[in-house]
């Protein structure tokens, strides 16, 4: 069972647009057909940012349960919601999807340099979604952009203060942050404590790397028009699924199974 892949899917993010690909599902109704084509070619989690009637990212908590609600009614598919929201946003609006009760939700543990702005992340902010999370019984997964952020949710989880198993996500090749380069993965994925799990996103054209050396290594895979809006070098990609069907396909190739939602809850003790 823990050797299977887990595979999730970012289908919108906060910053990409429609004039980047025009793919991008942003309305309720897109964003469940596409969560809903991501399940059937293999993905058992959806990471979800939700956008409001004019295109732009949003943290309501109105659209976000009525998107979840959608998705709910086409597939069983683990939905993931995103605690980042857009760039500058307050915290407590950030943390106010957190209330209806996800199974999993995005938490960033540091700040970093995004385009021409901060995605600040204070200590003091990080600690109140983790136990807000906590609360509300929501397991976090732990957003690493840089290694000195990776060795500060190591202290978070020796504190208790991120309860354990732990699952961290390796967000490769921001511009800002570590890049995609095979070395830093094996790095950090050496030194993930025993009994947690962790997953890789490439960002660009580190993505379908990235997810190979992490199928490889046993780890688990990020893919979606979030992190990269490509297929190939200048071939925009046509939708989510398709993103994940390759990733599937490679995982077949590979000799590993993908986890089913079932089996995905085993192996991160969602309950």
């Amino acid at each position: 069972m823990g050797n299977k892949l887990i595979i999730t899917c970012a289908i919108t993010g906060a910053e990409t647009t429609r004039d980047q690909n025009p793919n991008l599902p942003i309305t309720p109704d897109e964003q469940a057909t596409a969560a809903y084509d991501c399940w059937k070619a293999g993905a058992s989690i959806i990471h979800l940012h939700v956008r409001d009637d004019s295109g732009k990212p949003s943290q309501s908590v109105d659209r976000f349960r009525e998107v979840i609600e959608k998705i709910r009614k086409k597939c069983p598919v683990i939905v993931q919601v995103s605690t980042g929201g857009a760039v500058g946003e307050k915290i407590e609006r950030r943390a106010e999807p957190l209330t209806l009760k996800p199974e999993m939700a995005s938490l960033n543990t540091g700040s970093i340099n995004f385009g021409d702005e901060v995605f600040l992340n204070l200590p003091s902010d990080v600690e109140f979604l983790a136990k807000r999370m906590s609360e509300l019984s929501i397991k976090p997964e732990i957003e690493v952009y840089d290694y000195g952020m990776f060795e500060y949710s190591l202290k978070l989880v020796k504190k208790g203060i991120i309860k354990q198993p732990a699952h961290f996500q390796f967000v490769l090749g921001t511009g800002h942050g570590i890049s995609g380069e095979p070395r830093n993965l094996c790095r950090m994925a050496d030194l993930v404590p025993e009994h947690c799990t962790w997953t890789a996103a490439g960002v660009g054209r580190y993505q379908l790397p990235v997810a190979a050396q992490a199928i490889v290594m046993g780890g688990h895979v990020r893919v979606g028009l979030e992190d990269n809006i490509y297929f190939s070098k200048g071939v925009l990609a046509k939708s989510n699924a398709q993103l994940v069907q390759r990733i599937a396909n490679l995982a077949e190739i590979l000799q590993r199974s993908v986890a089913t939602v079932d089996e995905t809850k085993e192996i991160l003790g969602l309950k």
